[in-house]
């Protein structure tokens, strides 16, 4: 779908490579620059087998690794000559170091007018914090996030993987596509792409704005409820096991009371009325967990599957890669590495009627595209690039 797009990504860590591993998926070039002296952090991410990175290995699928020391003049010539050659290119430096290096938007479109440029930073490109560094961490931390998750009494509750960075990547792989949409299609020039890692989660988290906005409602830790649903939490069944249950839809909610034998509840306002169930959101909760807790977790969820109620099982990773509607799906795959041998691994997600997202190869090694991509793209003889290599440069 995205055959012939060459993407060159000059970023590191999570949200910019994870956009340019988005477009590779569905046919992109994707040619990564990573520093010389161990490349990008995110190979020394996580768990490690044999030295090698596991998440590495998924965020570096498709990809293209060549080695290049962004801090030297040569290094900074060799990067403007491969933009010369791309469709996109993915940063994430703080600007005033690109601007220093002369790897900015101006001074690259100066060499590829119609170049597309996707800038990630902390903050954003503009505004008094837009030189800071930023890691997903803070956005998740300013967007609001941190402050609505967690239990009421409990501290404010950070996310255990990269939350912020993989919404932030999602929003600038589409926006990087309607960028190339313009320009392919309306005949539009390139143009610079900024986003941050606060502004897409805290788009996520909407509803608290328009309640403050509106009604001076400032959100609060509720643990698993959310004050637009009830019932809405996880449950623990007799076997300790735990599942998890939605009432969003009035139907829905309606249903759960049939299921657990309250029909009496449908019969009272209080309850049947979506906006009065929110404020006895205490006793729903209650009258659920007390029937969870008489089953098992199977025979709970066949009684919440017959009655059509939104519940599902709370999984670990094991129980769901065991899921018979993941394995229908394909969800996941075993993709060969030339060191780790089969590594199972996220298949691409979009799913399209007339085309199939790829993974030919696991994150490479190192600087392993160097020739391929100095030599047959740019045309720098074997001495060229030995030369390189041995001054450092590569």
């Amino acid at each position: 779908m995205l055959g012939g797009i060459r993407v060159l990504e000059l970023a590191t860590l999570a949200a910019g490579p994870l956009a340019a591993t988005y477009l590779g998926e569905f046919g992109a070039e994707v040619v990564k620059v990573e520093d010389p002296r161990g490349g990008d952090p995110i190979r020394g991410w996580g768990h490690q087998v044999d030295g090698v990175g596991l998440v590495w290995t998924s965020i570096g699928r498709n990809k293209k690794s060549v080695t290049l020391d962004l801090r030297t003049t040569e290094g900074q010539q060799l990067a403007r000559r491969l933009a010369a050659t791309a469709d996109v290119v993915v940063a994430n430096t703080r600007p005033a170091t690109l601007r220093g290096w002369g790897l900015d938007y101006p001074a690259l479109r100066s060499v590829n007018e119609g170049l597309v440029m996707l800038h990630v930073t902390g903050f954003g490109l503009t505004g008094p914090k837009s030189e800071r560094p930023g890691f997903g961490t803070l956005g998740e931390a300013m967007s609001g996030f941190a402050h609505t998750v967690g239990e009421a009494t409990g501290p404010p509750t950070l996310p255990p993987f990269m939350l912020a960075d993989g919404v932030a990547s999602l929003n600038a792989a589409y926006a990087v596509l309607m960028a190339l949409y313009h320009r392919d299609v309306h005949g539009g020039g390139g143009q610079l792409v900024d986003v941050n890692l606060v502004d897409p989660l805290a788009r996520l988290l909407e509803q608290s704005l328009l309640a403050f906005d509106q009604l001076g409602v400032v959100a609060a830790r509720a643990g698993n409820r959310w004050d637009i649903s009830a019932p809405r939490n996880t449950y623990r069944t007799r076997d300790g096991r735990w599942l998890a249950m939605s009432g969003s839809s009035p139907t829905v909610a309606l249903r759960v009371f049939s299921a657990i034998g309250r029909t009496d509840l449908t019969d009272q306002a209080d309850f049947a009325d979506p906006q009065r169930r929110l404020a006895r959101a205490g006793e729903v909760d209650a009258a659920v967990a007390e029937w969870v807790a008489r089953h098992d977790l199977d025979d709970a969820m066949a009684v919440f599957e017959r009655a059509e109620v939104a519940a599902a099982p709370v999984y670990d990773v094991s129980d769901l890669v065991a899921d018979e509607q993941m394995r229908a799906r394909g969800v996941f795959m075993s993709v060969p590495h030339d060191r780790l041998g089969p590594v199972r691994v996220q298949a691409p997600v979009p799913r399209f009627s007339a085309a199939r997202g790829r993974v030919d190869h696991l994150g490479p090694a190192l600087g392993a595209h160097n020739d391929e991509v100095y030599g047959g793209l740019l045309g720098l003889t074997a001495a060229e690039i030995a030369q390189l290599r041995g001054k450092g440069v590569i």
